[in-house]
């Protein structure tokens, strides 16, 4: 059996930086030609694309937020100008905000090796229980299984009890999906009358788009005898890093840069110093330059046991400025402009909190209008904060006039990791 999904993991860091610095060179002179957007940028900037030749280089750009794209694209949907026109796009995908990705293709090798790393392969029956739908999550991680060859019963997001069903008849070996979702599936097992360590088969699992807390961890890996592994990753730049079996840092994949930089200045910081994650990912069909994450992290230099040579994340220490994910999904400032608008410029407030291992999202309302309250009217507003922010709210706090100031923020992020 192969100890690597292929030979880019086992590169000295010479070599990797050499074929990396090549790659990017390529596709800032490419990007350059064919998009008119980063032509600007790097105009603007003053800079020759000639200029980027290393990793090093990109600092001279500045970095992109997910609010900054999602205004970039609102002015010129519906990539902002960022795309190859003259390459075909396979699949489109969107994210709250919106953001609209023209996606990779299937033979790119999309989370191959995080599951690669997770021990899952051809004799798994792997249950893929992210969305299909619209988002990126769904297919990537699908097309990522069966490049392992594994077997991918693609669940999405049914019903916990369905879920149960399809792992007990299916003889499922391999949850993907969030760490929150496995626990209701675990749960409702137990309603069921199935003790879900004896009685299913289900040995492995992949998690992404929410964290994994330590005790939740424990209690998958002790009480369940399910052998745990994170992911990392973007919409907007595919796979950044994927944990091994050592579990001891995230290793980066190899078709991303991973820069950790000073929010306020954009410089990287020392390795081993917190940060924030700036992905480039190498390609030739979107030219995002330097996306911020928002994540919190810090590069793990030294080797690891399990061979890999690439460098670690240390795993996500926080958030950079205001937008928060909420159960996998982000949920930004602009959207609850947007929702505030449609309401009569109603003045409201998220906050997120833990509730066990849940995200729980509260939305706090002015009773501006006498009808706010109604369960018609509340009805109304949940459903339009649906279709907006995809997220679904958890509970609602009506509050007296006044009570949300306007400078407040939009969204309070209460959770402690």
């Amino acid at each position: 059996m192969k100890k690597y999904f292929d030979k880019k993991e086992s590169w000295s860091n010479k070599e990797r930086k050499e074929r990396q610095d090549e790659s990017l060179s390529a596709m800032v002179k490419l990007g350059y030609k064919k998009s008119h957007r980063l032509k600007a940028i790097l105009d603007a900037n003053k800079i020759n694309p000639k200029s980027i030749k290393t990793r090093e280089d990109l600092e001279k750009l500045p970095v992109t937020s997910r609010e900054k794209l999602v205004e970039m694209e609102m002015q010129e949907p519906p990539y902002a100008g960022l795309e190859n026109p003259s390459v075909p796009i396979d699949r489109i995908f969107t994210s709250p905000g919106p953001v609209y990705e023209p996606h990779l293709s299937e033979n790119d090798c999309l989370w191959a090796r995080a599951f690669f790393a997770a021990g899952i392969g051809p004799k798994d029956i792997a249950l893929n229980a992210f969305s299909y739908h619209l988002v990126a999550a769904g297919l990537t991680f699908h097309n990522g299984l069966r490049k392992v060859g594994a077997t991918v019963v693609p669940s999405g997001t049914s019903s916990s009890q369905i879920q149960v069903q399809l792992i007990k008849d299916l003889k499922v070996t391999a949850y993907v999906g969030t760490p929150s979702f496995l626990m209701s599936i675990i749960n409702k097992a137990k309603e069921m009358g199935f003790s879900f360590k004896k009685d299913f088969r289900l040995k492995k699992a992949c998690f992404a788009a929410e964290p994994l807390l330590a005790a939740l961890r424990q209690a998958f890996e002790k009480e369940y005898g399910i052998d745990t592994y994170q992911m990392y990753g973007a919409t907007e730049v595919g796979d950044v890093a994927y944990e091994c079996s050592q579990k001891n840092g995230w290793h980066i994949c190899e078709e991303t840069i991973v820069e950790i930089v000073d929010p306020a200045t954009g410089k990287n910081v020392p390795a081993g110093e917190l940060g924030e994650v700036v992905v480039t990912r190498l390609n030739e069909i979107f030219f995002l330059l330097r996306f911020g994450t928002g994540d919190l992290s810090r590069l793990i230099t030294e080797k690891c046991p399990c061979g890999r040579t690439s460098y670690r994340l240390a795993g996500i220490a926080g958030r950079v400025g205001d937008a928060v994910k909420v159960r996998g999904l982000f949920l930004t400032p602009s959207q609850l402009k947007m929702i505030s608008v449609k309401f009569n410029n109603l003045p409201l407030q998220a906050v997120v909190n833990h509730q066990g291992h849940d995200d729980i999202l509260k939305l706090r309302l002015e009773k501006i209008m006498p009808e706010i309250g109604a369960s018609k009217w509340e009805e109304n507003f949940k459903k339009t904060f649906r279709e907006i922010c995809t997220v679904k709210i958890d509970q609602i706090e009506y509050v007296e006039r006044g009570s949300i100031k306007t400078d407040s923020k939009l969204i309070i992020d209460e959770r402690r990791w």
